[in-house]
């Protein structure tokens, strides 16, 4: 299976379970592992073929940036399924990190990983 991967998208958001973290918002990275077939683009070498980088960024920015969440897993979860719906993948890894979530403690951030797939939702 080919993979099309996205690194550390940064986006600024308003997720969390306190009053705080949902007026004041903070940054979070997304990055994306997307499987599918890639033969026909590679072949042909025409966008028609594969999918569109922006497109996908745009749809994840939309959901980090547009939605609110109290809990990553939920705003992970969220990403994944539309990534799934959206696109023609067979396969999505999801991380979503939050490098400052209100912890008394030393660490550089948090986050969540989730893998979905076409096979799991019964697509």
């Amino acid at each position: 299976m080919d993979k099309i991967y996205f690194q550390r998208m940064e986006f600024y958001g308003y997720h969390g379970v306190f009053e705080a973290e949902a007026q004041l918002g903070q940054r979070f990275y997304v990055d994306l592992e997307l499987s599918l077939d890639l033969t026909k683009a590679g072949q042909s070498d025409e966008l028609g073929d594969t999918v569109n980088y922006a497109d996908i960024f745009t749809s994840v920015r939309q959901i980090v940036e547009g939605e609110r969440y109290k809990l990553i897993e939920a705003l992970t979860s969220r990403i994944a399924e539309q990534l799934l719906s959206q696109f023609a993948f067979m396969e999505v890894k999801v991380k979503v990190t939050k490098p400052n979530p209100p912890i008394n403690g030393h660490y550089e951030a948090v986050a969540v990983e989730m893998v979905r797939s076409r096979e799991e939702r019964g697509l």
